[in-house]
């Protein structure tokens, strides 16, 4: 009895040993971004490797880090207005679109997602592509930590420098300067409504030649934008009073 009751407490001091090393692992790297740019992200090396193991030769990889403070404020606005027009006020998560995606997934073969801007950093960040319960629950852990760790503009200016805006094209400057040749800093209202309009599925639509739809969202885009207020939005992002989870 005593050498079963032994090795179940050495099987438990290793598992919390697992854990706790894990957890100060994840909000180590958390803290670390806060002040630290990412060179990468785990979505990068997850399309690149495919890339590389269907030798895909029309894979170029693209991306240029920028400071906020170098993008052009139609871009930041644009991204909040079709993506996440909750996020200077939520914790990481809005709930009522949650529940309204939830319903209208019942009676769809569409699937419909209710990511925030928060929840789309950590997934692309730290985490791999797919559905399983199991990663959208570090989804939502690393969400967490995110929230609690960085200020909302942080969230912001890493959100536009790793997201997808093209196959192979990540952040702000490789696509300004791919699909529109130009900075970041030069971005119209326009031209960050189409990047925009393109990132529920980048590697589909097209911001250099935008198609019907997108041209249709672009313009839905730009009213948006016009009623949140414009690039003061921004401005206030991180004074905003946010609700709790």
């Amino acid at each position: 009895m005593a050498r079963g009751t032994s090795w179940l407490g050495r099987l438990a001091r290793a598992i919390l040993w697992i854990v706790l090393s894990c957890v100060v692992l994840t909000v180590g790297s958390v803290l670390l971004f806060r002040w630290i740019n990412p060179p990468y992200s785990a979505f990068m090396a997850e399309t690149q490797i495919a890339a590389w193991a269907s030798h895909d030769s029309s894979y170029v990889f693209r991306h240029s880090w920028v400071d906020l403070k170098r993008i052009s404020p139609n871009l930041p606005l644009a991204v909040v207005a079709a993506e996440d027009q909750k996020f200077p006020e939520h914790w990481g998560f809005d709930v009522e679109a949650i529940e309204k995606a939830y319903a209208l997934n019942q009676h769809s073969h569409r699937i419909h997602g209710a990511s925030t801007i928060s929840q789309q950093v950590a997934k692309n960040l730290f985490l791999w592509s797919g559905r399983s319960y199991f990663r959208k629950g570090l989804e939502a852990y690393f969400t967490v930590l995110i929230e609690r760790c960085w200020p909302k503009r942080r969230i912001l200016e890493i959100y536009l420098n790793i997201a997808e805006f093209g196959y192979g094209t990540y952040g702000a400057e490789a696509a300004a300067q791919r699909f529109f040749h130009t900075s970041a800093a030069r971005l119209t209202r326009s031209d960050a409504a189409v990047l925009a309009a393109v990132l529920p599925n980048p590697q589909r639509f097209s911001a250099a030649a935008p198609s019907h739809y997108i041209q249709q969202r672009r313009d839905w885009i730009l009213g948006q934008m016009q009623a949140l207020g414009g690039a003061d939005m921004l401005g206030e992002i991180d004074a905003y009073p946010r609700r709790a989870l």
